[in-house]
């Protein structure tokens, strides 16, 4: 591979490698026969327990070994110890994930045991206070994912565990601190297609429990996209947030406001297959939806005008030559 230094070998030094990693697969072979066995007798032992531990810093993916641990959890820890010490075991199983995060942050078997830990933290350390060691793991877990996203702002992984981390929540974070926080991740990188999608997402939670104005937020967030399309007219992410805050049913007057928006875009990038994609889409719902209040001779030069873009759609994104073809040909027998 390009960029990769190759380590060249003398005789004695492969052969030398070869043996260790020869020792590293029979250890490793040996140490998974030991933990199946162990499993199949119902061994819930401590040292049961420290095995699990091995194999996982090995093979972080084994997910009968996680299995097997939770078992071993619930069937000798947690029937054996105070809730101070189930928390202390649980938190330790949080550290140790923490760990295979920073080398494994996409492995889903990681991500799911953090899950389980958290839903068996128990109530305390007070009757006061019964959401104390709950409230202080999961203030700690968004820390450690907000950390991991500081590092891979596009790691979905990580921002799917966020939202389940928000709802799980034993007292809720608001919206407008998370759209904040998408803000800032968005403006950091405009191809955040994850930060985008989790915007879609709390915007809709705010309009669904009339907590914000949607015709007010979305000529905020059409502001917003729109620096965002002209900083990058070639990015997916923006064109797909920008369909989505549009949506099927905008109005006309939404709808000619950003066909013009994006036609004076698509005058300054000409090669811009998402201003031209856009285009034949908002065109296509101003002629479906609104071509009563368009006139006939309006209707012909908005049509002829997607079937031109379709063609050049055709020279520029050649790969996806037949799709607007086949489009040209529904746009042409639509009757206007």
């Amino acid at each position: 591979m390009h960029g990769v230094k190759r380590i060249r070998y003398s005789r004695e030094a492969l052969e030398a490698k070869q043996q260790r990693d020869k020792a590293k697969l029979q250890e490793y072979l040996a140490l998974t026969e030991e933990i199946i066995s162990r499993k199949k007798n119902g061994d819930y032992s401590h040292e049961a327990f420290d095995l699990t531990t091995r194999m996982l810093r090995v093979n972080p993916e084994f997910y009968t070994v996680w299995n097997y641990r939770k078992t071993i959890l619930v069937k000798e820890f947690f029937l054996k110890s105070t809730p101070h010490q189930i928390n202390d075991v649980l938190s330790g199983d949080l550290d140790m994930t923490t760990a295979f995060l920073k080398q494994h942050p996409k492995i889903y078997a990681i991500w799911n045991h953090r899950r389980w830990c958290l839903e068996q933290v128990p109530e305390g350390p007070t009757e006061a206070d019964p959401n104390g060691w709950k409230m202080a793991n999961w203030k700690k877990e968004l820390y450690v994912v907000e950390k991991m996203l500081d590092v891979d702002a596009r790691n979905f992984h990580a921002w799917n565990y966020r939202r389940y981390v928000l709802a799980s929540m034993p007292v809720h974070r608001s919206e407008q601190s998370e759209l904040d926080y998408t803000t800032r991740k968005i403006e950091a990188n405009f191809s955040n297609f994850s930060a985008w999608h989790q915007r879609s997402k709390v915007l809709t939670t705010l309009w669904e429990t009339g907590k914000a104005n949607p015709a007010q937020n979305r000529e905020e967030e059409l502001e917003l996209v729109r620096n965002a399309m002209y900083t990058d007219p070639f990015d997916q992410s923006v064109w797909i947030y920008h369909r989505w805050l549009i949506g099927e049913g905008s109005d006309a007057t939404i709808l000619q406001a950003e066909i013009s928006s994006i036609q004076e875009l698509l005058d300054e990038q000409p090669d811009s297959k998402w201003c031209m994609e856009s285009l034949v889409h908002y065109k296509q719902l101003l002629l479906r939806n609104h071509s009563a209040i368009i006139g006939a001779e309006d209707r012909q030069v908005v049509k002829t005008s997607c079937l031109d873009l379709l063609l050049q759609l055709q020279h520029v994104d050649s790969e996806r030559k037949n799709r607007y073809g086949d489009l040209a040909v529904r746009i042409r027998d639509m009757d206007i």
